[in-house]
Parts: structure tokens; C-alpha cells; sequence
């Protein structure tokens, strides 16, 4: 259904309208919103956190930390969403409008490893909030924990209390992820456990908030592909039908989701009424029928972008929250960047000024143009794969003058290397190309103007995940330290093909 690194979906529906978003951890703009007609088609509408709290914090990338497994829903005409961030806290943001403005982040409940969180407005009024722990932070896990909260999301009523203890149950470990929700008089949570590659999704079902709850795996792997399965969201469409949003960790491609339908037991088949049942009798399913909506068009979110009037399109987030002067402004078509000093240039993983969108889940083709203006000696900019390891291919300016080079660093090393002899680029321009093969080999090739196609360049490149998060593609522009601009790197029709 999303084919990419669509982390820890959650899902509402308003109306017709569904809207999705997902973990961006520690990348700006974060929280995505992506918006559709069918649980099929999406496309991507914006963002709902533009900077990072606090904002320190988060000045240089931290690919494992900042958002974790929001929550999205509706209530009293306002969409919400929380998150968790592992170091800080609970955070709660909301809008009238799901394309914003988004109010600034509060933050809920203060603490370390408190993650997942989940609200739920119950029908007499009163609030919940339900979440999970990280054990990295706070020395527990396989725990979720259960608040009273005031009905306007500002704060927690009580001290919270432990409502399903993973260590209970026979044979469960890792219990992460809870949703929260209210079905039939039950309080329902739907929470997956076992790990994140190998585990399954569990629910809960209880007559009060705070338990004591049954429980029940209700998707398992099975004999199927779909390792995990792991976190996502029920939602129920307009006619009736209930959906379940999940998502499967692959390797470099990271968490892709998926859509299987979903029923309710009602005892006709020798089952326990009022179970859910997800997929095929609790297997995921490859295909299945869309949900009965009106026809929509085949849509994906954005991978391709002309920049127009030097603004990049919701596809893309920094590395970490952005400074001042990273782009230059401009009427036309094409993303300028500034050639930023740093001493860390050596090692784009460091680097927050990469601009960087989630690497496709199938193979494709990945180019753009690149104009190299005004550099100073060592400026360079290119085309990157990123994630525990590095490759990329782009333009340096050295004392002789502009060249093609491709680069790569491995997980453990601090510095990049060559991966090909450095080639002239006499116009300071290049096509840049990377073919995305499957099993995430990259294969980098160039053209620099003074041949009539592109150039093979370097060895293949095992694209690698970071933690939680795939592999990206990625646009910088970078210099040594010193004084003065270094330059610009005007970047121009951007396609994924």
C-alpha cells in the first residue's frame, strides 16, 4: 500500500476522508500528513510539526530519537495528534484544520522512555491516555501504562497506573504500540509485541479503562512473507467494513505499510464472539478488494519534484531542524543551496543540511541536475543513499577546478573514500543518476556534459537502514570551514522513474 519507510502508521477517518501519519523521528519538517479517499491511494498534504522540541536538541541529526509512533484522531471539531519522544516526554499538538496551522508542541507528561502514546474520548466525556514504554531510557518495557486525562489533552489526572503487564503473559515480550479505543462496550487496545522483525499484534479487550484486560493474537506472520507484522491502526470505512494499517519492517527499505481487512466474531463460526480477526483468520493477505468508496486515481505520495520557486515539496525534511541561510532564495525553478562550512563535511551522517526524502520500496531510477556555482576550494555537493553507510555521487571544486567524484563510507568508519577515480567536470554541471535494484543495491552513474550518456561510476552499493529508519535519498551541499560563502549548488529536476 506505501511502499517505503512509512513508520508506525496511524489513521483516522473524517467523513470520507482518511488521514495517516507516521514516525519522522528526529527529521524537519516531522509528523507527516498524508491524506486519502480509499486506505489505498494516498498522497502526502504537509506536515504538522515544523521544528523539533527543544530545539537544541535537535540542531544536529539524531536518526533514532524525536518522534516515535504518533496517534492521530478527531474530537470536538479539532485534530489531534501525540507522540512520544524517548528523551523528553508525551507531546500533544492540534488543529482545526488537518493542514494547519498546528498548535505549538505541550508537553503532556515529562519523562524518559515513555512512548507510543494513545488518547481516547469516551462517550460520558471523560479522557484516557495509554502508553508504552522504551527500556533504553527508562530500564522498562513490556509494559503499558494507563492515565485519566483532562478533556482538553493540556494534562493527566492521576499518577498512571500499569493496565496490561507483558511480563504477565506466557510467552509475550517487547508489548509496544498500543492504540486505545472503544468497541461493542469494550475498551479495546490493539498493541503488538515479540519484536519488531519477528513479533505479532495483539488485542485487549476490557469492560473498564484500566482493565483487567483479555488478551489475543490476532496477526501473526503465519506461513506468509510479511515478517512482523507489526504496529499500525483499525479504522472502520464509511460503509462499514473495518481495515487494519500495519507495517513490516524491510531491512534498507524500512517499515512499508500494509492494508488487511478486518472482521468482528459474532459466534457464527464456532468462534468467540467479539474478537477482531485480521487478514486471513489472523495471516496477512497480498491482495484482497479495496474498500467500497467511489473510484479514486492511482496516486503515491510525491517522489519527484522541480522545486518550483526554490521550495522544495512535502516529500522532503532536513536531517534536523534547519538554520538560516541552507537555501537560497530565488524566483525560478530549482533548489539552491548554500554551500554550508562545517568541519563535518567528511561524513553526510553528521551533516543536519541534507534534505532527504524515504528511498522507494521497489527499483527505479533516481536523477537530478546539478549546477555547481561559485565554489570555493573543497565546496562540494551530490547526490546521496544514506543511512548507516553513505554513498554519493557529485561535484567538488578543487584548486585545478570543478570534478565528478563518488564517495562511500562504511557503518563503522568516520570519513568517506573514494569509490571511483574522480573524473573532470569542466561546466561545473552533471546528471546524477542512482538505479535502485532490488535487494537495495545502488548502482551510481553520471554525466558531466562531455559524453553522450551516463557513466557507470564505482562498484554496486548495499543501501543500509539506520536504526528505526530506512534508507534515504538525500541533496547537500557542503564546504570547509573558513570565511565567507563557499558557493551554491542549484539543484533542478529531480525524477524518480
Amino acid at each position: 500500500m506505501l511502499d517505503a519507510d512509512w513508520s508506525d502508521p496511524d489513521v483516522v477517518r473524517v467523513g470520507d476522508d482518511y488521514y495517516l501519519t507516521a514516525s519522522s523521528f528526529g527529521r524537519a519538517p516531522g509528523l507527516p500528513i498524508l491524506h486519502s479517499r480509499d486506505l489505498v491511494n494516498w498522497r502526502i498534504i504537509g506536515h504538522a510539526l515544523e521544528r523539533l522540541e527543544p530545539e537544541q536538541a535537535f540542531a544536529a541529526p539524531r536518526h533514532d530519537c524525536g518522534v516515535w509512533a504518533p496517534s492521530i484522531r478527531h474530537h470536538a471539531g479539532r485534530f489531534w495528534i501525540f507522540w512520544g519522544d524517548p528523551d523528553h516526554g508525551v507531546y500533544q499538538i492540534s488543529a482545526e484544520d488537518v493542514r494547519g496551522p498546528w498548535s505549538r508542541p505541550h508537553l503532556l507528561k515529562a519523562g524518559r522512555g515513555l512512548i507510543d502514546p494513545c488518547p481516547l474520548w469516551d462517550s460520558d466525556g471523560r479522557a484516557y491516555l495509554v502508553h508504552a514504554w522504551a527500556k533504553s531510557r527508562s530500564g522498562i518495557k513490556n509494559r503499558l501504562t494507563g492515565h485519566r486525562m483532562s478533556p482538553d489533552g493540556r494534562e493527566l489526572l492521576d499518577e498512571g497506573r500499569t493496565v496490561v503487564d507483558g511480563d504477565a503473559l506466557p510467552g509475550w515480550f517487547t508489548l509496544e504500540g498500543p492504540k486505545l479505543y472503544r468497541h461493542d462496550g469494550w475498551y479495546w487496545i490493539f498493541a503488538p509485541a515479540g519484536g519488531v522483525e519477528t513479533g505479532w499484534q495483539g488485542a485487549f479487550r476490557s469492560r473498564d479503562p484500566f482493565g483487567p484486560y483479555e488478551e489475543r493474537i490476532v496477526l501473526a506472520q503465519g506461513g506468509t512473507d510479511v515478517n512482523g507484522p507489526h504496529q499500525g491502526a483499525w479504522v472502520r470505512a464509511a460503509d462499514g467494513s473495518d481495515w487494519f494499517l500495519h507495517f513490516q519492517q524491510r531491512g534498507a527499505y524500512g517499515r512499508v505499510v500494509h492494508l488487511q481487512p478486518m472482521r468482528w466474531t459474532d459466534g457464527s463460526r464456532g468462534e468467540e464472539a467479539g474478537w477482531p480477526v485480521i487478514g486471513d483468520d489472523g495471516e496477512p493477505v497480498a491482495v484482497h478488494t479495496v474498500p467500497a468508496v467511489p473510484a479514486e486515481s492511482p496516486a503515491a505520495p510525491a517522489t519527484d519534484d522541480d522545486f518550483p520557486g526554490g521550495r522544495f515539496g512535502h516529500q522532503w525534511s532536513w536531517t534536523a531542524n534547519p538554520g538560516q541561510g541552507w537555501t537560497v532564495a530565488h524566483s525560478g525553478d530549482g533548489l539552491w543551496l548554500a554551500c554550508r562550512r562545517t568541519a563535518d563535511g567528511h561524513d553526510l551522517r553528521r551533516l543536519p543540511n541534507v534534505l532527504v526524502q524515504r528511498m522507494p520500496g521497489r527499483p527505479c531510477a533516481v536523477e537530478v541536475e546539478l549546477r555547481l556555482d561559485g565554489a570555493r576550494t573543497g565546496a562540494k555537493a551530490g547526490l546521496a543513499v544514506l543511512g548507516d553507510a553513505f554513498a554519493w555521487i557529485g561535484l567538488e571544486r578543487d584548486a585545478s577546478g570543478t570534478r565528478l567524484v563518488h564517495r562511500f563510507a562504511e557503518p563503522a568508519a568516520d570519513r568517506e573514500r573514494d569509490a571511483a577515480h574522480p573524473r573532470p567536470a569542466p561546466d561545473g554541471r552533471a546528471r546524477l543518476r542512482v538505479e535502485l535494484l532490488p535487494g537495495a543495491r545502488c548502482l551510481f552513474s553520471a554525466s558531466t556534459g562531455d559524453d553522450t550518456g551516463f557513466i557507470p561510476s564505482g562498484p554496486p552499493f548495499a543501501a543500509t537502514p539506520w536504526r528505526w529508519v530506512g534508507a534515504q535519498l538525500g541533496l547537500f551541499a557542503t564546504a570547509p570551514e573558513g570565511g565567507g560563502p563557499a558557493g551554491t549548488a542549484a539543484f533542478t529536476r529531480f525524477r524518480s522513474t
